[in-house]
């Protein structure tokens, strides 16, 4: 962090950064690029402030800076998406199973599920930061318009667009669960892993929804499955198939919480991160599973393993980065 931003990250405006991070994350679905994003607002900050702005209140300054920054960003990574190998996934935001870590990452947990950063891809970066700004943080439409330069009405048309778009992807966004139903999805997840990990299949297929989907992104340099699984019998297979050869490489398993929702990392025998598993339950069943191989969004959980990595090839991985 550079001198600038330590001035403008001061207790004034520190408080702040928990949201600027989930918004920033919510647009680019990317833990390095939100970081970089909230990085780029606050020395905006420091700049205009030393310049002579006076700015009364710096939280809608720094909420339409990272607002900006992120629709700016989406314009330029969509089409890095459009070349993406196989099913692109969000970086994973990982927390420990009992809740603790960072404050940034733990306010974000319980608003942006993975399942529903991939329904929010469906959107252009305008209607993401419109919907997401009043659906998810609860912002008014005049600070909706504020951080999105548009005007109050033409942000209760992107959004009543944005919504029905959603809607008839089949999905409303998930409702924070209370205490009690968190711990209940621990101890399902508890089970299912340990089914997995014990080749249960009839177990696994308990709790499984029927219309489960299992989610895999390898990005091409890793391996994983080619396109969404949705059949129970299937899935269970996967899983049981897929636990097994791990544990075959001296891969550990340990409980997590990713975005927000129960899950696990896998490490190598070097305590290299192998791979993240989200579990996305409702209703006391497994409705869909999203599985990160792709090395390059795992780097920020620390070193990554190369057990999973694809053969490379001559120009293998160009345009693969998310």
């Amino acid at each position: 962090m550079s001198g600038s931003a330590d001035e403008a990250d001061d207790a004034d405006v520190a408080r702040y950064r928990p949201l600027l991070f989930s918004i920033a994350y919510g647009m680019t679905g990317s833990v390095g690029d939100a970081e970089d994003i909230v990085q780029d607002a606050f020395l905006g900050l420091t700049r205009a402030r030393r310049a002579g702005t006076t700015i009364v209140d710096p939280k809608p300054y720094l909420t339409t800076a990272v607002t900006r920054l992120g629709i700016n960003h989406l314009g330029s990574a969509r089409v890095r998406r459009e070349r993406y190998v196989g099913e692109w996934l969000p970086e994973p935001v990982v927390t420990p199973a009992d809740g603790a870590g960072p404050a940034e990452h733990a306010e974000l947990a319980d608003s942006l599920s993975m399942a529903f950063l991939v329904l929010l891809e469906s959107l252009s970066p305008v209607e993401r930061a419109v919907f997401m700004l009043r659906e998810v943080f609860g912002y008014g439409y005049p600070d909706v318009a504020g951080a999105t330069g548009k005007t109050e009405v033409n942000c209760r048309q992107i959004f009543t667009r944005a919504r029905q778009r959603i809607a008839a992807a089949g999905r409303v966004r998930d409702s924070v669960p209370p205490p009690a139903r968190r711990a209940e999805g621990r101890e399902l997840a508890r089970r299912f892993f340990e089914a997995a990990d014990g080749g249960d299949m009839d177990a696994l297929l308990g709790m499984l929804a029927p219309d489960v989907v299992f989610h895999g992104d390898g990005g091409g340099k890793a391996q994983s499955i080619g396109r969404p699984q949705t059949e129970p019998g299937r899935v269970a297979q996967l899983l049981v198939g897929g636990f097994r050869r791990v544990r075959m490489l001296g891969v550990s398993v340990r409980a997590v919480r990713v975005n927000g929702r129960p899950g696990v990392v896998m490490y190598d025998a070097e305590e290299r991160v192998a791979s993240v598993v989200e579990l996305h339950i409702v209703d006391g069943v497994v409705r869909a599973i999203h599985s990160v191989v792709n090395p390059d969004k795992l780097g920020h959980l620390g070193p990554v393993s190369d057990v999973g990595l694809l053969p490379k090839r001559a120009g293998a991985g160009e345009g693969a980065d998310a």
